[in-house]
């Protein structure tokens, strides 16, 4: 039986995401279970210049897990869940929650495809974490999560409760899910030019933003998001106000030579704008470019 007051919690994926709801978690008291590709002894988040260790081990077989727990946090890119279906099976009963901390709208189906047997709960994630080069984790803001407002989203709650991670519950989570997959798309265009956010401060760069930008708006209304039109210039704004150095999750990618989430962040437009009958020229460039990019050949 879930014990949702004080829910013994796992971490799959301890990446940027995964590891700052680890480290949030450990502040507290309240350390998870961190399960991985790679082997590691500990995790570690930069906070302004404060260092939060958090205790491992991270776990690699899925077969080595003792049982399952009340709620795991899936940290893992969408290119990644099928690879991190076995520790889902190992790590969940019937009454366990799935928070998914993924980019994209379309994480339940996702997960679904590769699993099933857990209440799964999507996310959007507000948070900038990013990875540096001896291993450490810098969270450059404030943590922030939205879920939809449904009972098993309280577990993650009263997980998180007095962390330095807030959750808000939305009861138009599609809404929420499509504005923060807008934010998301257009970052592809860093990992297309290989340029952080300084690039948003070109007239031209800006221009292409706003112009796909309004282009996914129109794919997000017809799918059913309730968005007004000044998300464009809002998100463009944002990307312009960041420090020039501040890159994101898929350009972090790129720079590794990793596979990119090109369909959960913009592909998806491009689909959806098909099934609505909804013009995307400037996804029908940019979806093959990044594809490309991600996949090759060549």
């Amino acid at each position: 039986m879930m014990n949702s007051m004080n829910p013994a919690v796992a971490v799959v994926g301890p990446g940027a995401i995964g590891t700052t709801i680890a480290a949030v978690l450990h502040e507290v008291g309240r350390t998870p279970l961190l399960f991985g590709r790679t082997p590691r002894d500990h995790l570690e988040l930069d906070v302004d210049g404060d260092l939060i260790r958090v205790s491992g081990p991270v776990g690699t077989d899925p077969a080595q897990v003792e049982g399952p727990v009340d709620l795991v946090f899936l940290a893992v890119k969408s290119t990644q869940v099928e690879a991190a279906a076995p520790w889902l099976t190992a790590l969940c009963a019937p009454d366990t929650v799935v928070c998914v901390l993924q980019n994209g709208v379309e994480q339940e189906s996702i997960v679904a495809s590769h699993f099933s047997g857990a209440h799964v709960v999507p996310s959007v994630v507000w948070f900038p974490a990013q990875a540096q080069p001896g291993g450490s984790v810098q969270l450059r803001g404030e943590a922030r999560l939205t879920l939809p407002d449904v009972a098993a989203s309280e577990v993650v709650v009263e997980a998180l409760r007095d962390t330095r991670c807030s959750v808000d519950l939305a009861t138009d989570f599609p809404s929420v899910a499509w504005r923060k997959l807008l934010q998301n798309a257009v970052a592809g265009l860093e990992a297309l030019t290989g340029r952080r956010s300084g690039m948003f401060a070109r007239a031209d760069i800006a221009a292409l933003a706003m112009a796909y930008l309004r282009e996914c708006l129109d794919v997000a209304r017809a799918d059913g998001a309730q968005l007004g039109d000044e998300i464009p210039r809002q998100i463009v704004d944002s990307f312009r106000a960041n420090p020039p150095d501040m890159g994101t999750s898929i350009l972090a990618d790129r720079d590794a030579n990793r596979p990119l989430e090109w369909d959960a962040r913009n592909g998806v437009v491009l689909r959806r704008g098909r099934v609505h009958g909804v013009a995307t020229p400037i996804s029908d460039l940019i979806v093959p470019l990044l594809a490309a990019t991600s996949d090759g050949p060549g």
